[in-house]
């Protein structure tokens, strides 16, 4: 069993490594080009001029600066009013850009990658991971500094350098059945799992390193650690999911902006690996349905004529929602006793094919029936007039859900500009160029716009995630994952803003939140995920 003191501390390396997986890449990307140098020479520098010094993406690169920024490496100062950005260093600067060549090889490992299968162990990239875990014991031949400071930032990177070791492996050998309940509660030996029963001892000898396994002569056992990183492999799942992105960081700060896209066939997306990253997002829902239940059983035990005809979830990932919503309403509601009568309507919508096939699977295994279509966030009339064509159901008659969906919509312009200078911090890209945050706000205003005609009647739930302004993060290492939020979805061209922009935002096109429903994770200011009820 492991005490509440040993899982704070676990946890605390996971988001450590989380901050590693995104981070590594973009700091040794920036040092390589010789970005780093330049703002210690300069002391303070504004992205502008960053970008015409090093002939740069602006939006990409404000990303990464924001990033280290998140790490409490350098110091954002943002003027929303004139739409200039400027980074200056801080006491830590010069030891942590000091060691960003630690991250040469993680780096290159990320991009070795590339060219194996993604879900296959491979020898090739193994041999060089064993390398890396020769060096990272060795602390890379640094001496540990007796300077508390100095020694928090090289523990800080060699800790990022153990996520990019770890991460990636425990997501692989979960997602291949290495942590199925037997391999978790029997000793085994390695060719029980893998037919390359030599090099796989070696990555189990890696991880038996690390403390997540013991050996006994041949065969391997979970530690209690081990089981409690094995249950939770699924965290790593969204971050590593976007290593497709991350290998590509170089031309995406200083060449091509569309490198990381344009992997991607037409039938399958290039920058993320989407089947892992549904597996890791159902992982990360399921923390979260307890505080939807509170709000769907009260919409569900009202009289039957006041509520929805049935929910859509919009971006329907894995189907896991809908089958918890289902089931819940089932089993725990006046609804669900009067089925019959009062059939329950469910649909999933998702605008990629590949959610969309393993909704309909995990569905039919679960034995439930609903919709399950193709929508897109941005375009809620062409949705509601496909339900209505195809299967006679208005749009305004559900309850509409999603989990942390809006933050990834395609980027539209917004038609007007705010009022009145944004509130946010975020750094807001799209192929490369710079957003302002004004433009990210109004363009959020305007999409939450086009959902209000379909929300008066039962409302919109959702569940979302949000950045955190740098100067927050950097208080709360270890405490939150936003770092590596900020990295994938600033790369990928999403938009996630912080907690009070978003609610400010909302309340500004009349969209009004249940504050008593409304719930926020964590409940300080390091939140980045809210549950929110709106009604407009």
């Amino acid at each position: 069993m492991v005490s509440k003191a040993l899982q704070a501390t676990y946890r605390e390396r996971l988001f450590r490594h989380l901050d590693g997986i995104a981070t590594a890449p973009s700091a040794f990307s920036l040092h390589k080009k010789g970005v780093t140098t330049y703002i210690l020479d300069k002391k303070e520098v504004t992205i502008g001029d960053l970008t015409s010094t090093f002939d740069a993406n602006e939006g990409y690169l404000n990303v990464a600066l924001r990033l280290l920024a998140s790490q409490g490496w350098l110091v954002q100062h943002i003027d929303n009013s004139t739409n200039t950005v400027t980074y200056s260093i801080n006491e830590h600067t010069p030891t942590a850009f000091a060691l960003f060549p630690l991250y040469e090889e993680v780096t290159a490992l990320q991009k070795l990658s590339e060219n194996y299968h993604f879900r296959k162990f491979e020898v090739v990239p193994f041999k060089m991971l064993q390398d890396i875990f020769s060096k990272y014991r060795n602390h890379y031949g640094i001496t540990l500094s007796q300077d508390p400071a100095e020694r928090a930032i090289q523990e800080q990177v060699l800790a990022h350098i153990e996520g990019s070791i770890l991460g990636p492996t425990l997501v692989h050998l979960s997602m291949n059945g290495a942590f199925h309940k037997y391999f978790m509660q029997a000793s085994f030996r390695p060719e029980e799992f893998h037919a390359d029963g030599e090099n796989f001892k070696k990555l189990l000898d890696i991880l038996t390193y690390f403390k997540l396994f013991t050996r006994k002569e041949h065969t391997y056992q979970f530690t209690d650690k081990g089981l409690f990183f094995a249950k939770r492999a699924s965290a790593y799942g969204v971050t590593v999911s976007y290593i497709p992105t991350l290998r590509k960081l170089d031309d995406l700060l200083f060449g091509n902006a569309l490198a990381a896209k344009s992997q991607g066939d037409g039938s399958q997306e290039g920058h993320v690996d989407r089947a892992m990253n549904v597996w890791g997002s159902g992982g990360a829902h399921a923390n979260y349905f307890k505080v939807v239940d509170t709000i769907i059983l009260d919409i569900f035990n009202k009289p039957l004529d006041e509520q929805p005809k049935g929910i859509l979830d919009m971006g329907c990932g894995n189907g896991a929602f809908l089958i918890h919503l289902y089931n819940l309403i089932e089993r725990h509601t006046l609804r669900g006793k009067h089925l019959d009568e009062h059939p329950l309507i469910l649909v999933g919508a998702d605008y990629n094919q590949t959610a969309i096939d393993i909704t309909k699977q995990n569905l039919i295994q679960a034995e439930i029936w609903a919709k399950v279509m193709w929508g897109d966030i941005g375009d809620p009339d062409r949705l509601a007039a496909d339900l209505q064509e195809e299967y006679d159901i208005t749009l305004g008659d559900l309850l509409n859900v999603r989990s942390f969906l809006d933050h990834n919509r395609v980027w539209k312009a917004p038609a007007q500009s705010t009022k009145s200078p944004s509130t946010s911090t975020g750094a807001f890209a799209y192929e490369g160029a710079r957003i302002s945050n004004n433009n990210a706000e109004a363009s959020l205003a305007e999409h939450f716009g086009k959902w209000s005609p379909y929300t008066g009647k039962h409302g919109l739930l959702l569940i979302e995630l949000h950045s955190v302004p740098p100067a927050i993060a950097a208080d709360y290492i270890g405490k939150t994952a936003v770092t590596a939020y900020d990295a994938t979805h600033g790369y990928s061209d999403q938009f996630i803003v912080e907690v009070p922009v978003f609610h400010k935002v909302l309340d500004s096109i009349g969209m009004k939140r249940d504050e008593k429903l409304s719930k926020k994770f964590p409940n300080n200011d390091a939140a980045t995920v809210t549950v929110n009820l709106f009604r407009h």
